[in-house]
């Protein structure tokens, strides 16, 4: 099979193609137009573009596409920030259509799109909550979960000429990140000596390459029109930086309440803004940590086979990685 992975260089387009690299299958991979490549191998071609450009889709899907190729959409801008950017609308909405053109124009097998958990309307506390049908940007808070939502429309909306599938991941750790990743990057300032404290709050996490065994797994075992949540478990803030802390014998850290986070956002901003550095918490993730976050990976571990890995063992792969990260050496 071919398969062409959009996204490549960031956390879980760049775990997918890892994994691609001992499969008989041939691949290209979609970089920015400043993007680096982070994996090589001989079965692996690298092309450069702009998903919301269909023009510069072509090179990647021409001469290749078709019946015989899967195409796995993770190129996304993931942001904390409440409103929606340019860039995030640009990517996340505009380029999902381009890539769900070039898909039908190249008659591909089959689009695997990833889109987020936050994507579905938040139930109240205490609801499992499972896959959805109706995406709706009114109906979920914050930039990334509308634009998410605007992006799994589109692809609903064209099941009639594309054979498609979503699938939902929660909260993405786990390895081969330096710290582009939110979790990662409050995971990095620990160890490095830069975090004074830890917020109350959590949400559901999930190991990277369990994501990536999902999208691969969607792309032959997948129903068509249908979506999976690819879950993982519960985790405080706490519990997270106390496991790493564990493993590095780093000192705990005070824990401060969410009101006294949210009085401190307008000093966090402006230090952000004047020492050009991004902001480890906002409004909006603020209320995503108390936010209702249980997800049912049920239907994905059913039919996919998807299964979610020990959370120790993704933080501890994940601090193993840092460690090696010349900014930590020594850690």
């Amino acid at each position: 099979m071919n398969y062409i992975i959009t996204g490549a260089a960031g956390h879980l387009g760049s775990t997918i193609l890892r994994k691609l690299q001992s499969r008989n299958c041939q691949v290209r991979a979609l970089l920015s137009r400043r993007g680096k490549p982070r994996i090589t191998g001989e079965n692996i071609q690298y092309f450069q573009g702009d998903v919301a450009d269909r023009e510069s889709l072509e090179p990647l899907f021409r001469n290749f596409a078709g019946e015989d190729t899967f195409v796995i959409h993770t190129a996304a801008v993931i942001s904390i920030q409440e409103e929606i950017t340019e860039k995030m609308y640009r990517t996340n909405v505009l380029g999902v259509r381009s890539v769900i053109d070039a898909c039908i124009r190249y008659g591909v097998r089959r689009l695997v799109h990833v889109s987020s958990v936050h994507a579905i309307p938040e139930l109240p506390q205490g609801t499992v909550q499972t896959e959805i049908r109706d995406y709706d940007p009114e109906r979920v808070t914050g930039g990334y979960a509308k634009t998410k939502a605007l992006g799994a429309r589109s692809v609903m909306e064209n099941l009639d000429r594309l054979d498609a599938v979503i699938t939902l991941p929660s909260g993405i750790i786990g390895p081969y990140d330096d710290g582009r990743n939110h979790l990662v990057q409050l995971a990095k300032e620990y160890l490095s000596g830069g975090l004074p404290a830890i917020v109350d709050g959590g949400y559901d996490f999930t190991d990277v390459r369990d994501v990536a065994e999902g999208c691969l797994s969607a792309c032959e075992k997948g129903r068509r029109g249908e979506s999976y949540i690819l879950s993982g478990h519960y985790l405080t803030i706490e519990e997270v930086l106390q496991e790493v802390g564990a493993i590095t014998g780093k000192k705990k850290l005070p824990k401060i309440p969410l009101r006294i986070a949210r009085a401190g956002l307008p000093f966090v901003s402006m230090y952000c803004r004047l020492t050009g550095r991004r902001p480890l918490y906002t409004a909006y993730s603020l209320h995503t940590l108390k936010s209702n976050a249980l997800f049912s990976h049920e239907k994905a571990s059913r039919e996919l086979g998807y299964r979610s890995r020990d959370p120790k063992e993704t933080i501890r792969d994940m601090v193993d990685y840092l460690r090696r990260d010349t900014h930590l050496v020594g850690i």
